[in-house]
């Protein structure tokens, strides 16, 4: 640890760091990468659909699901970036983009889920302002699991049983939020959002019960969706679940709000493409409109930061990761099991 006389005093202890980040230009847009990779994103997209179409009446369309699943999460990393202007400067070109690809693409309601994973990143791990640790089926605290009823309560007892097995059913949760946020009269662009989402579902669900017969239509319906949740699950669950839960008591600055309820999965590149490189999550909270292939070489930059100053910097492999997050929603119901 750098003694106290090495460390800039003025500002924020994020206003030092921010001026490091930028010093190495790592708030820089990358047009090219992501002209390449949106590129890319959308040769394969079609090429799945041509893929299905081509195979027509068989049961290797179960692995074109596996496939399709894979790219619609692939896709909905880029509506990610998008969303917090990695790609594009200014808000016309980033949500043009951002509801070809999450209404029209993979059929998420862009302004609805931006809207919400905003509020996330403002307030992550909140009990009261984070919509991601809201109680609904899973409860994240032991406070939420007490005064909880119902199904939640049932569920909670041996929620870390249940966990995967319901991120099956995340795709399926995310469309219908979609719609009922859109449902909503007062919602922005609300026409043209649910007109996207429409289109979506009517060629989606056109294509898949006119090449397939009903029983394999189903059958890859299941297939498809519930790996395209359980693959978006996994690859946010690393990020938080597990992390300090924050309540109205605790009154942090905005540095130490954002790393200490945010983990990091160490890896590779395949890690890095596989999780859309939201396993480096403190980078990317600390600045989320930095582009994403840059997050690995702020990495290194953040955690000596957080050294210097004292800060808890939790970095692990994915399976660690997964390990913690099961052994904290565990530990959330142990009050229920022993009644």
């Amino acid at each position: 640890m750098a003694s106290p006389g090495t460390i800039d005093t003025r500002g924020s202890d994020f206003a030092r760091l921010a001026h490091r980040i930028t010093e190495a230009g790592l708030l820089d847009r990358r047009p090219v990468y992501y002209a390449v990779r949106m590129t890319i994103a959308a040769l394969v997209y079609l090429g799945c659909w041509a893929l299905f179409a081509w195979v027509g009446d068989s049961w290797l369309q179960l692995l074109v699901a596996v496939l399709m699943a894979v790219v619609f999460t692939q896709l909905g990393f880029l509506a990610h970036d998008l969303g917090h202007r990695q790609v594009f400067r200014t808000r016309r070109p980033s949500d043009i983009a951002g509801l070809i690809i999450g209404n029209f693409g993979v059929g998420l309601g862009w302004g609805w889920w931006n809207t919400k994973h905003n509020r996330h990143h403002a307030n992550p791990n909140h009990e009261d302002h984070d919509p991601d640790v809201s109680p609904a089926v899973i409860v994240w605290s032991q406070e939420q699991a007490a005064n909880s009823n119902g199904l939640p309560r049932f569920i909670a007892k041996y929620q870390a049983f249940w966990f995967f097995p319901l991120l099956t059913l995340e795709a399926w949760h995310l469309h219908i939020a979609s719609f009922k946020a859109l449902l909503n009269p007062a919602a922005k662009r609300r026409r043209l959002e649910l007109t996207l989402l429409v289109t979506h579902f009517v060629l989606y669900f056109g294509l898949v019960f006119t090449i397939l017969p009903f029983g394999k239509a189903l059958l890859f319906l299941l297939v498809h969706q519930g790996l395209f949740g359980l693959y978006l699950g996994c690859t946010f669950a690393p990020n938080h679940k597990g992390m300090p839960v924050l309540t109205k008591e605790d009154k942090l600055d905005f540095l130490r709000k954002q790393v200490l309820t945010s983990r990091n999965v160490r890896g590779n590149l395949f890690t890095d493409v596989a999780l859309g490189q939201l396993n480096y999550q403190i980078e990317h909270h600390l600045f989320p409109h930095m582009p994403a292939p840059n997050l690995r070489r702020a990495q290194p930059i953040v955690e000596r930061y957080c050294a210097e100053i004292g800060v808890d910097y939790l970095q692990t492999r994915l399976l660690t990761s997964y390990g913690q997050a099961l052994s904290h929603l565990h530990e959330v119901g142990a009050n229920l099991r022993q009644r």
